[in-house]
C-alpha cells in the first residue's frame, strides 16, 4: 500500500518560504508580506507561528546558521510591529524566548541582534497589561553585558552599548506598567543602577554630565558612546521613579560609590548626585538628602577624606534642593551635620593628644589637616543650605545652631569641657559661629524682636564677653548680618572719620513701634556688651572696626531720640573709661577707644543733622589732628604708630565735653538732661557669664560676686571691696596649684581630699535638713505633749539664735 504524504500546515509553509536557499539573499519580502497578511487575518495562529519560528531559530543557533537566525529575528520584528491583537500575548512569549536564546549565546553579533529586537519590542505600546510576563532574566543578562570584558575594545564597546540599550528597553517597558512594579525591588535595582554607573565612569566630561540642560550623548558618536547612553538611561529611570521607589533607586548609587572608592576624589560622586537631583521630581528631593545623611552616619568612622567627600556631595544635593522643596528634613540635616562636626573635632583632638606616642608626627599633622577639610566642608554645607532657606525657616535654623554652641555655664558647655576640653570647645564655637555668619547673611526680618529673641541673643552676648578676640569678632559679624536690614554695612567698612556721611547715601526707614519696644527691652544689654567689648586687652584693629560698625548700624536701624541719647552717654562713658584708666588698660587699647568714640560721634552728629553738635565734634577732631593724632583712627590703627606715655586729662579741648553736647542737643526732641547721668553697665536678661579671668573688669567682678551683708560697713570695708589689685594673680596662682596637685599628687591623696569635701557636704546637708524638719523656736512658745497633757514652753527672744543674714 503506497504511503500518503500529508501536507504541513499553511502557517509552517509560509514560515518556511521566508527563508531563501542562500541566507545571504536575506529575507524574502514577498513571502514575508504573505506571512504578515496571514497573521493579521488569522491572529489565532500567531502563537503557532511564533512557536515554529522559535523552534527553527533554536535549531539554527545550535548549528551556527547565523544567516537564518538574522532572517528569523527580522521576521519576528515585522510580525510584532504589524500585529496588535489580543492574541499577540502568546506570540510575545515565543519572541522573548528567542531573544533570550540569542542573549545566552557567546557570539557578540547574536547578543547585539537579540538586544536590538528587544528594544524594538520595548517601544511597542501594548493595549492590555501582561499579568505573567517577567523580565528578571533580561535585567540580569543586560547588566552582565554592561560589564563586558571582551578583549577586543571595539567588540567590548558594542556589547556594552547593547546592554545599556537593553536595560533602557526594560525600563521603558516596565516603569509605566503597574503590574511590573517588581522592577523597583532591590534585587533588580542592585543590577540596573551599578551597570549604568559603571559605564558612566568612563565619561571624560563630568562637569557636562552634571548640568541639567546639557543633552547627553550629543555628537556624531553619541549613539555608540556607552557613557552617554548610560547617563540617558539613568536620567530616564530616575525621572520615572515614584515616591515609594526613591530609596531603592538611590541606595545602589551609594553602595557603588563605596565599592569603587569614589568618594576620594569625589568628582564622579558629585556628578552622579547632580544628575539625580535634576532628574527626580522636586518633591522627592528630601528622600535623596535623607539617604546621603544616613550614609554619612554609616561612614562616621571612615577616613576624613571619605567623610569630606560625602559632605561635599550633600552640599551639592541641598544646594539644588534648597531652590525647590526640601521637605521636613531641614533641622535633621543640620542636626546630623553638627553631630559630625563635633565628631571630627573629637577625632582631631584625639590624634593631637596621642601625638607624643605616635610613630610619625607628620602623619598625625596630616590627619589633623584632613579633619579640617571635613570641618570646612560641613561649615560650607551648613552655611549654604541655611542661606538658601526662606526667612521663617532660617530663623529656626539660627536658633537651632545657637542652641548647639557651647556657652560657659550651660549643661552643653559642661559636657563639652569634659569630653573635648577648652581647645575643642573653642574650635566648635568658632566653627558654629562661622556657619551662623553664613546662615544669617542676607537675612531680613521686619521685627528685630523676632530676629533676636532672648534664647538667641543671650548666649550670643555671652560669647561676646569671652577672652578670645576671634570669637568676639564672629559675634559682631553675626549681629551685623541681622541688624543691617538695608545693606549699609559695606558703606561703613573700616573705622574712620567720615567727612561727609550724606555722600554714602545710607538707606534707612522710620523706626517701627516693635523696634522701639525691642530697644527698651534689650537696649541696655546691647550697650553693656559694647562697653565691655571695648576694654578687652586683646582687641586688635578689626575688633574696633566691628565695634564702630555695630554702633553705626544701631544708629541707622534702631535709633530714635531716646536711643540717640543713650548712645551718646555710652560714648562718653567709653571716653571716661579710657581717660581714668581704672582697668590698667594698655595704651593702645585706650587710644583705640578714644579713636572709636571720635569716629562714632562724627558719624552720629551728621546722621541726626545737628549743626552745633557737628561743629563741636569737628573742632575736637581738628585739635586732635594737630596735637594728638594718636586719638584718631587714621593714625592709631596704622602700623608702628607712636603711642604716648599717658593721656593728659587736663587738656579738655582734646575730648568731647558732656556739657557742650548737652547744650547742642537742648531743645525739642532730645532729653539732653539725661546726658548728665553717667552711663553704668546694667546686667539685664539671662546672659550666662564666662569665668573670671584676664580682661574682666572690676565692675564685672563685683557684679558677679555674691552679696554679703556686713554688720558694720566702714570706709575701710568699702575700700577693700573695691580694691582688687593682685586678685587676678591670686586666682591664676590658685588655679595653677590645683592643676599641679591633680597632675602630680598621688591617687590616695586626691581621693582623700575629695572624700573630705564629700563628708563636709553631707554634714552641711544634714544640718539643713535638721533645721527644716524641726520648727524654729518661737517667743510664743512651743507646744509639746507629755504624759497625755499639752504643755507650752516659752523661749525668750534674747536666747533665740538668728541666722547671720538676718542680723542688722
Amino acid at each position: 500500500m503506497p504511503l500518503v504524504r500529508t501536507s504541513s500546515p499553511r502557517y509552517k509553509r509560509l514560515v518556511d518560504n521566508i527563508f531563501p536557499e542562500d541566507p545571504k539573499d536575506g529575507l524574502s519580502k514577498s513571502d514575508m508580506e504573505k506571512l504578515t497578511f496571514y497573521a493579521v487575518s488569522a491572529p489565532e495562529k500567531l502563537d503557532r507561528i511564533g512557536a515554529y519560528l522559535a523552534e527553527k531559530l533554536s535549531r539554527d543557533v545550535v548549528r551556527h546558521r547565523y544567516g537564518n537566525v538574522v532572517i528569523a529575528m527580522e521576521a519576528l520584528d515585522q510580525l510584532l510591529m504589524a500585529c496588535h491583537s489580543q492574541s499577540i500575548k502568546p506570540f510575545v512569549e515565543s519572541f522573548l524566548h528567542m531573544v533570550a536564546k540569542l542573549l545566552e549565546s557567546r557570539e557578540p553579533d547574536l547578543q547585539v541582534l537579540g538586544t536590538n529586537s528587544f528594544v524594538k519590542f520595548a517601544n511597542i505600546e501594548e493595549d492590555t497589561p501582561s499579568y505573567h510576563r517577567r523580565y528578571d532574566f533580561f535585567v540580569s543578562q543586560f547588566s552582565a553585558m554592561c560589564h563586558s570584558t571582551h578583549e577586543d575594545q571595539e567588540t567590548r564597546t558594542r556589547i556594552r552599548v547593547a546592554g545599556i540599550k537593553g536595560l533602557q528597553g526594560v525600563v521603558r517597558k516596565t516603569v509605566n506598567d503597574e503590574l511590573q512594579a517588581i522592577i523597583w525591588e532591590p534585587q533588580h535595582m542592585d543590577k540596573l543602577i551599578p551597570s549604568m554607573l559603571f559605564n558612566m565612569q568612563d565619561s571624560e566630561d563630568l562637569d557636562r554630565a552634571g548640568h541639567p540642560n546639557t543633552p547627553s550623548g550629543a555628537g556624531q558618536d553619541g549613539e555608540e558612546n556607552p557613557s552617554a547612553l548610560a547617563e540617558n538611561c539613568f536620567r530616564e529611570l530616575l525621572g520615572r521613579a515614584a515616591y515609594g521607589n526613591m530609596n531603592n533607586a538611590v541606595r545602589p548609587v551609594l553602595v557603588h560609590l563605596d565599592n569603587h572608592h569614589l568618594w576620594d576624589p569625589n568628582e564622579f560622586a558629585v556628578s552622579c548626585f547632580r544628575i539625580i537631583m535634576y532628574s527626580i521630581q522636586a518633591q522627592h528631593s528630601h528622600h535623596v538628602i535623607q539617604q546621603v545623611l544616613n550614609h554619612l552616619d554609616t561612614n562616621n568612622k571612615n577616613t576624613p577624606r571619605v567623610r569630606a567627600g560625602i559632605v561635599q556631595v550633600l552640599l551639592e544635593t541641598v544646594a539644588i534642593a534648597a531652590k525647590g522643596s526640601v521637605g521636613p528634613t531641614v533641622l535633621e540635616v543640620f542636626n546630623t551635620l553638627l553631630k559630625h562636626l563635633r565628631m571630627s573635632v573629637d577625632f582631631e583632638l584625639g590624634d593631637s593628644s596621642r601625638r607624643n606616642s605616635a610613630s610619625s608626627v607628620s602623619s598625625v599633622r596630616g590627619k589633623e589637616s584632613e579633619e579640617r577639610i571635613v570641618q570646612n566642608a560641613i561649615i560650607q554645607t551648613i552655611g549654604f543650605f541655611g542661606g538658601n532657606l526662606p526667612d521663617y525657616q532660617r530663623a529656626e535654623v539660627m536658633m537651632f545652631i545657637m542652641g548647639k554652641v557651647p556657652v560657659y555655664g550651660t549643661p552643653c558647655h559642661a559636657l563639652d569641657t569634659v569630653k573635648i576640653g577648652h581647645q575643642g570647645t573653642k574650635r566648635i564655637q568658632t566653627m558654629l559661629l562661622s556657619s551662623l555668619i553664613m546662615v544669617t547673611s542676607g537675612f531680613k526680618s521686619k521685627s528685630m524682636a523676632a530676629a533676636l529673641p532672648p534664647p538667641f541673643l543671650d548666649p550670643l552676648f555671652s560669647i561676646s564677653l569671652m577672652e578670645d578676640s576671634e570669637l568676639r569678632q564672629l559675634v559682631f559679624e553675626i549681629l551685623h548680618n541681622i541688624l543691617d536690614r538695608h545693606d549699609n554695612r559695606a558703606k561703613l567698612r573700616g573705622i574712620r572719620i567720615i567727612p561727609n556721611v550724606s555722600a554714602l547715601k545710607i538707606k534707612r526707614e522710620k523706626i517701627s513701634k516693635q523696634d522701639v519696644a525691642f530697644m527698651k527691652k534689650h537696649g541696655q544689654q546691647l550697650y553693656r556688651h559694647i562697653y565691655l567689648g571695648c576694654k578687652e586687652e586683646d582687641n586688635v584693629h578689626k575688633n574696633f572696626e566691628l565695634l564702630f560698625t555695630t554702633l553705626a548700624i544701631l544708629t541707622i536701624e534702631l535709633a530714635n531720640e531716646e536711643v540717640v541719647i543713650d548712645l551718646i552717654r555710652l560714648a562718653i562713658a567709653l571716653q571716661e573709661m579710657a581717660l581714668n584708666n581704672e582697668e590698667n588698660l594698655p595704651m593702645f587699647i585706650r587710644c583705640g577707644i578714644m579713636a572709636l568714640v571720635a569716629a562714632y560721634l562724627n558719624f552720629l552728629s551728621q546722621m541726626i543733622a545737628n549743626p552745633p553738635f557737628c561743629q563741636h565734634v569737628s573742632k575736637v577732631i581738628e585739635l586732635r589732628n594737630m596735637d594728638a593724632p594718636y586719638l584718631l583712627p587714621e593714625h592709631i590703627f596704622r602700623d608702628k604708630c607712636p603711642l604716648p606715655e599717658s593721656l593728659d586729662k587736663e587738656d579738655s579741648q582734646l575730648y568731647f565735653q558732656t556739657a557742650d553736647m548737652a547744650e547742642c542737643l537742648a531743645g525739642p526732641g532730645y532729653n539732653a538732661e539725661r546726658l548728665s547721668i553717667p552711663y553704668v553697665p546694667q546686667v539685664t536678661g539671662t546672659t550666662v557669664q564666662p569665668p573670671l579671668g584676664r580682661g574682666t573688669s572690676c565692675e564685672e567682678r563685683l557684679s558677679r560676686r555674691p552679696i554679703i551683708f556686713f554688720k558694720e560697713i566702714t570706709f575701710e570695708t568699702l575700700k577693700k571691696a573695691i580694691d582688687t589689685t593682685g586678685l587676678e594673680e591670686q586666682e591664676r596662682a590658685k588655679r595653677r596649684q590645683v592643676m599641679e596637685k591633680f597632675q602630680k599628687a598621688p591617687f590616695e591623696e586626691i581621693a582623700a581630699h575629695c572624700e573630705s569635701k564629700a563628708n563636709m557636704l553631707h554634714d552641711r546637708l544634714a544640718q539643713i535638713f535638721e533645721l527644716t524638719i524641726r520648727p524654729p523656736p518661737s517667743p510664743s512658745g512651743v507646744v509639746s505633749i507629755s504624759a497625755g497633757h499639752t504643755q507650752h514652753q516659752s523661749v525668750p527672744v534674747y536666747e533665740m539664735k538668728f541666722p547671720d543674714l538676718c542680723v542688722y
